[in-house]
């Protein structure tokens, strides 16, 4: 009878899974080609069927299977879909179905709104449809329930196991870190000439380096592609359709080949999950933290240390223009590092950037918390930025307009971020034990580093949580000291303090 049910079990996972999969795609469609006036009749489409998704979640049919299985299962991957069904059973059947299909229609709608209020550096028109976002999710957190922190219930939907308690430990001791590096990087005489860097360097041929990088690193092109966006992003339909998407700037080529590289790393991640756990809530990255650490791994620790433009700075140079023709290799690597506080998060350089986080991470919990208002966040948010990094936005579109995550609901998402970047840290210093990795990069072959990702975290998909995967890898709990070490070791030696 039980194999009877985890198949019935399986057939209604893999309907939910084909749902969502179009969802996937039309999320894809909207922030990539489809056309303006196409917005509102695809809000509409997106509502109804991830209405369809939540009915499917919190139906009487999984929950009669949730019953049936969750004692009685010796399928490994059976019991562990079921722990995540019930997961998601539990959290979604307390939000009535109406309000989440109104609040899935406000999210499209609401990204739709900010990407016109970004471009014309209107916070007033996006104000009212973020105090909605804001309130569903207060809503919502309530309705899950927390012990210590309203906030510790959104947090939950991104990184399990990480509280308030744990961030507010570990964050000042990284921000004390960093800004102290800062405070030191600033009073060096010996900082690099990023104007190195600068010039006319047409998009195409950027691609080109892109896409060539992006297959080094092992990125399949017959199971995803790469698209330009206004905010990049990967996306997976699934295992063998994971989509890239870029942003270029023709006068600073760091923000797409970064940009794609990280993208990349995501893409990496889903591409290498274990198949067989298609059609399942498995078939995922299991945190946006461990997600984020793949894609911050392959940006910074790979793609940013000297090792790596030893081997492809020629390769760089052959499509880009004829002012790198004669640039000195260190002279690049000191400028492609430079530390800079800067405006926007995602060309944040990579050791002010977990300090972005900490600005979004304080505002949105106090949001949250209603401790204070929508109305008053681009003032605050400039507060922020001129405390953490010592600068101030000139507008809203280069402060809190910069990001599209408040505009899609994803509060509790931002620590993932800087999670990631001490997760990766972390993975790091255990793969060296393994691997010599500034000799297996400077070769160029990065087959290796590939597959140690893909054994110890990718394949697994969701069956582990993400503490579970972090101590299983590296033999420890969250440890930030690793991030701190690596900062501090390469910006020493880069401005020679």
């Amino acid at each position: 009878m039980s194999k009877a049910i985890e198949r019935d079990f399986l057939d209604l996972l893999k309907e939910k899974a084909s749902y969502e999969e179009a969802l996937a795609l039309m999320f894809w469609d909207l922030r990539t080609k489809a056309p303006k006036k196409a917005v509102e009749n695809r809000t509409e489409v997106i509502g109804m069927l991830s209405q369809k998704v939540h009915q499917i979640t919190t139906s009487e049919r999984m929950k009669h299977y949730i019953d049936e299985l969750k004692s009685v299962s010796e399928n490994e991957m059976i019991k562990k879909a079921v722990e995540k069904s019930e997961e998601s059973y539990d959290r979604s059947a307390k939000i009535p179905d109406e309000e989440y299909k109104e609040y899935v229609m406000l999210r499209s709608k609401a990204e739709s709104i900010w990407e016109d209020a970004k471009g014309d550096d209107d916070f007033d028109t996006f104000q009212p449809y973020l105090e909605k976002l804001v309130e569903y999710n207060k809503k919502f957190a309530g309705y899950w329930g927390y012990e210590n922190h309203i906030y510790d219930a959104l947090l939950d939907n991104y990184e399990p196991g990480v509280t308030v308690e744990v961030l507010d430990n570990v964050f000042p001791k990284v921000r004390s870190s960093l800004t102290n590096l800062v405070d030191k990087i600033e009073l060096s005489p010996n900082k690099p000439d990023p104007s190195v860097l600068h010039g006319h360097f047409p998009k195409e041929m950027q691609g080109k380096f892109s896409l060539e990088i992006l297959e080094r690193m092992g990125y399949d092109f017959q199971a995803g592609r790469l698209d330009e966006t206004v905010h990049p992003f990967a996306i997976g339909m699934n295992v063998k359709d994971v989509r890239v998407t870029t942003k270029y700037d023709e006068a600073d080529f760091r923000t797409a080949v970064f940009g794609t590289i990280h993208e990349g790393g995501h893409a990496l991640y889903e591409q290498n999950i274990n198949p067989e756990l298609s059609f399942t809530p498995l078939a995922g990255g299991t945190s946006m933290g461990i997600h984020e650490s793949q894609s911050l791994f392959w940006e910074n620790f790979i793609s940013r240390s000297e090792a790596f433009w030893e081997n492809h700075y020629n390769l760089f140079k052959s499509y880009a223009p004829s002012s790198f023709t004669d640039l000195p290799l260190n002279t690049f690597y000191r400028a492609i590092n430079e530390v800079k506080p800067s405006f926007i998060r995602i060309e944040a350089d990579e050791l002010t950037y977990p300090l972005h986080i900490m600005v979004r991470y304080e505002l949105e919990k106090a949001l949250i918390n209603g401790e204070i208002k929508v109305k008053d966040i681009p003032e605050l948010w400039n507060d922020k930025m001129e405390e953490y990094l010592g600068i101030r936005p000139r507008n809203n579109a280069e402060g809190v307009l910069q990001d599209v995550h408040w505009s899609g609901g994803s509060f509790g998402y931002f620590p993932s971020y800087a999670l990631g970047f001490m997760y990766a840290a972390q993975f790091h210093h255990t793969m060296q034990r393994d691997i010599d990795m500034d000799a297996v990069i400077r070769a160029g072959d990065f087959t290796k580093i590939k597959n140690w990702l893909t054994e110890h975290i990718h394949k697994h998909g969701s069956m582990k949580k993400p503490l579970e995967i972090l101590k299983d890898v590296t033999n420890e709990s969250l440890n930030p000291d690793y991030l701190i070490k690596y900062l501090t070791d390469k910006y020493k030696k880069i401005y020679q303090f």
